[in-house]
């Protein structure tokens, strides 16, 4: 492995605002590649694609480039790429155009581990139709989302399955793979939300068998702009399309356009950070990816190894859950406080984390409100052991 995160801290000029960055919840900062991709695309002359001329055939350029990025990323066709403004649009534009076809009594699968972002489109588009929302739980000790439970919930009219990779609260990593088992048993479609794992795991829509898989660049320190990506090409044609053009064909059916030519330079570039990630990282772009994101893995997994068992050793902190696989992002309660006031007291010692009040999404369901929230950690690429050593120093101190 040659994750060398004191390289990786070099290429984020935010880390010198000398706060210790632990809200990875919210996306990572942003590197310098990605913030000069941008700032120079838009000095650049760019306009509307179509055109004979220098201008508007950059753009269209730039559109391909990003469409290939992010085929990269998950190992999928680049023409099975539709870009757009953020994972939460979308989500939404995908769940509008598949509802159009269903009808009263249809059934849709959700699971209680998922982000509201994952969560709110399928339950609009449900109360809208008619349709019934079936719910995945979670083990409230574990956190654990039990893949076998899938075999009971989905039946013949079961129309969509929609599931996170990784919990962005609680870190989680469910079993996806029979997840997607048992709803093709049925011939449902599957939409898997990769926004938190991404930055962090080498991705393969094909070798997962999902549908549709959701990303979010902001997550891993890219623009905000989100793809939804399709393992099968022309899937894209049996949607409905959301386009404002009729004669819109492939990924543009689901895309409203004019993209935001910038941003999507940007998230070429921070694409390419990402496949940079491991200084021994060697081949195609794809190749680079997994070979980086696989270092990633390893040295995050470390460090939360270090973090939970640290935790885990302070009396007064409640380490929320216990999965067996996870992503570098955890969540704690303090004895006696409220999670708005450990948050605080973090920002005055200079660590940056985020208070949830337990009254809404993973933590509802896990009861976190009767005990006054909880503070999610997330991790970055340019974390580091220092930076865990004084978070633990100062949750020590916090009685």
């Amino acid at each position: 492995m040659a994750f060398d995160v004191a390289r990786i801290r070099g290429l984020f000029p935010a880390l010198g605002d000398g706060w210790i960055h632990f809200d990875g919840a919210a996306g990572m900062l942003v590197p310098e590649q990605v913030a000069s991709a941008v700032s120079t695309a838009m000095r650049a002359p760019v306009s509307g694609p179509g055109g004979a001329f220098p201008a508007s055939q950059r753009a269209e350029s730039i559109v391909t480039a990003a469409r290939r990025a992010v085929a990269d990323l998950v190992g999928a066709d680049p023409a099975a790429v539709v870009l757009g403004p953020s994972a939460p649009v979308m989500l939404r534009r995908l769940v509008d155009a598949l509802a159009e076809r269903w009808t009263i009594g249809d059934e849709l699968v959700v699971s209680r581990l998922d982000e509201q972002a994952n969560l709110a489109p399928w339950q609009r588009a449900a109360k809208r139709v008619g349709a019934v929302v079936r719910w995945g739980e979670i083990d409230i000790e574990t956190c654990e989302l039990p893949a076998w439970q899938y075999e009971q919930l989905v039946s013949a009219r079961t129309k969509a399955v929609a599931v996170t990779l990784a919990s962005g609260s609680v870190g989680t990593r469910p079993d996806v793979p029979t997840i997607i088992e048992f709803a093709k048993r049925v011939g449902a479609l599957v939409v898997v939300d990769a926004t938190y794992a991404a930055p962090f795991l080498p991705l393969d829509i094909n070798a997962l068998g999902a549908d549709v898989m959701v990303v979010s660049a902001q997550a891993w320190g890219g623009p905000s702009v989100g793809a939804l990506v399709f393992r099968d090409p022309d899937m894209i044609e049996r949607i409905p399309p959301a386009s404002l053009d009729p004669m819109a064909r492939g990924a543009a059916r689901l895309e409203l356009g004019p993209h935001a030519y910038p941003l999507l330079a940007g998230l070429i570039a921070s694409i390419d950070y990402l496949a940079g990630l491991d200084d021994a990282a060697a081949g195609s772009r794809r190749e680079r990816l997994v070979t980086s994101l696989g270092s990633a893995k390893s040295y995050h997994a470390g460090l939360l190894a270090q973090l939970s068992t640290e935790l885990l050793s302070l009396r007064h902190i409640m380490v929320i859950g216990s999965a067996m696989r996870r992503i570098p992002a955890l969540a704690f309660a303090v004895a006696g406080k409220k999670s708005p006031e450990v948050a605080e007291y973090l920002a005055k010692q200079g660590l940056c984390a985020f208070a949830d009040d337990g009254t809404s999404g993973v933590f509802a369901s896990l009861g976190v409100g009767e005990v006054g929230g909880a503070v999610r950690i997330g991790l970055a690429h340019y974390s580091n052991v220092f930076e865990i050593n004084q978070l633990v120093r100062v949750l020590e101190e916090l009685r």
